[in-house]
């Protein structure tokens, strides 16, 4: 399993992504999940991946491929004028990996199955955010869902939903999303460090700050002790529960 969020904030994109991949417990390997692609000056695409690693692995290949020498580049997410047409290549490019595994066609229960986050800018549009589906169809961010997530999702969706607030900085982001991952990565053995993290401002065009956080990082202890102390001075502020029957 894995976990990365993509999340859209009024200066830009954030992105975080786990690095633990696992077939059983005594078979756990790091690998990145994270991956980047762009122009100067024209644009920049990240993509994040959870499911079957063989999977997502030939897709990061074929496109790494198709954006290499200029006679590859048909399709190549280098040359698509939108970041819809990034999407949509990248879904057919995930959907063509998926049945190439097949015997008799893929479904999205299947064990080939993949997951992809996509997120960037193409001159000439706003930054957008997207969530590829095994099928190859997508859906986009907006202002109601303003982020994505994959793989293990429900342990830090709750801090995502309650204290994502669209104006903050690039730094408040990074703090809240390393709440959201160390709430799954206490809940479940499958979502590991290190975490990836990496960020895109608007109309810069070249990828932002990059960072690898590891168990050893003085800020992540912190954030996971003080996360751990906030919650339970919350609750013991709460008014005590009181029985009908007194």
């Amino acid at each position: 399993m894995t976990y990365c969020v993509g999340l859209r904030i009024d200066k830009g994109l954030v992105f975080m992504s786990d690095t633990r991949t696992n077939a059983g417990v005594d078979n756990v390997s790091v690998f990145r999940k994270m991956f980047s692609w762009s122009r100067r000056g024209e644009r920049v695409m990240t993509l994040m991946t959870a499911g079957n690693l063989a999977t997502t692995q030939a897709v990061v290949s074929l496109l790494d491929e198709r954006s290499k020498a200029p006679v590859d580049r048909n399709p190549s997410i280098l040359e698509a004028p939108s970041m819809f047409q990034v999407a949509r290549e990248i879904g057919e490019t995930l959907r063509e990996v998926i049945n190439s595994n097949a015997m008799s066609g893929q479904t999205a229960d299947s064990a080939f199955n993949a997951t992809l986050i996509l997120g960037g800018q193409i001159k000439g549009s706003e930054p957008r955010l997207f969530m590829i589906y095994p099928e190859g169809n997508f859906v986009e961010a907006n202002g109601d869902t303003p982020f994505f997530q994959i793989g293990e999702t429900k342990y830090g969706r709750p801090i995502l939903v309650r204290a994502y607030d669209p104006a903050m900085s690039f730094e408040e982001t990074v703090k809240l999303l390393l709440v959201s991952f160390d709430s799954t990565i206490k809940a479940n053995l499958s979502v590991g460090l290190p975490i990836d993290v990496q960020t895109y401002e608007t109309d810069s065009f070249e990828i932002g700050r990059q960072q690898r956080i590891g168990a050893d990082d003085a800020y992540y202890q912190s954030i996971s002790t003080g996360w751990g102390e906030a919650l339970s001075q919350a609750l013991r502020v709460l008014p005590d529960f009181t029985f009908a029957d007194g």
